[in-house]
């Protein structure tokens, strides 16, 4: 499998602008040498963090961002696995990831269950209550939202469902870069799978956006990383080296879950 992280400086209330930029992103690496299977946005990449327009701008379960990706993905013959974008889901609005396949179709969503108090999402959200669970390509995946990776139990419990991949948007500020990238290799590491993580650059408001977007391999090492500009991450996931990782270190089968809580 062959994944692309697009990392770039969202404008913030501006969905029209963002699309575009996406548009032209997608459309050069769909020309490049190195097209990939997956393409990976980040958290909120329509819409940015404008939440008190949340209301306003978010769609109908998020149609309106689906149907933009899914044009994408049949004309370049690639799938999206998230970013994020504000859905309207009855009273409520969510900050919702979307993973659509090659063929346009969406195929699983998942509504971001830790809310960021310290940007008010709180406020003008709604939390989801599943972890998200889906096959791309043929592998078995999950996706989480910015500040889930705090929470080593969420993403724990996706790779004890099977993921093979973690698949992250996020807008993470740069006062917390550190932060953001020893967490992306620690949920790697313990969980012995690829993680591949899309962060926003870029100002807005008083807060600036740490970039560094990821692409992990299951025994920690970095298999890309951008800096804090707007980049495009490539990378080849290897399997085989997940199975060897897991083989020489076989923390699965020495996990004593009984003693956990």
């Amino acid at each position: 499998m062959r994944v692309a992280v697009v990392q770039f400086s969202v404008v913030a209330g501006d969905p029209d602008a963002n699309r575009r930029l996406v548009k032209e992103r997608v459309a050069a690496l769909a020309a490049g040498a190195t097209k990939p299977d997956v393409v990976v946005l980040p958290e909120l990449w329509s819409t940015g963090y404008a939440l008190e327009r949340a209301r306003e701008l978010a769609s109908p379960e998020g149609n309106a961002e689906a149907a933009f990706l899914g044009s994408l993905a049949v004309k370049y013959n690639l799938a999206f696995a998230g970013g994020s974008v504000l859905a309207r889901v009855g009273d409520t609005v969510r900050n919702r990831a979307q993973v659509i396949d090659a063929s346009g179709r969406l195929i699983a969503l998942y509504d971001k269950i830790h809310l960021f108090r310290l940007m008010d999402e709180d406020k003008y959200l709604a939390a989801g209550n599943r972890r998200s669970a889906f096959v791309l390509n043929g592998v078995p995946c999950a996706a989480v939202i910015c500040y889930d990776i705090r929470f080593c139990e969420l993403v724990r419990a996706s790779a004890l469902d099977g993921a093979r991949v973690l698949f992250v948007s996020a807008e993470w500020p740069l006062v917390r870069k550190e932060h953001w990238c020893a967490l992306l290799r620690a949920r790697a590491i313990e969980n012995q799978f690829f993680v591949v993580a899309c962060n926003r650059c870029g100002v807005t408001g008083a807060e600036t956006f740490g970039g560094n977007s990821m692409i992990i391999a299951p025994d920690g090492s970095v298999l890309a990383q951008a800096d804090e500009h707007d980049a495009v991450l490539t990378a080849d996931l290897d399997f085989t080296l997940l199975e060897r990782v897991r083989a020489a270190c076989p923390v699965y089968t020495d996990r004593v879950p009984e003693t956990y809580c």
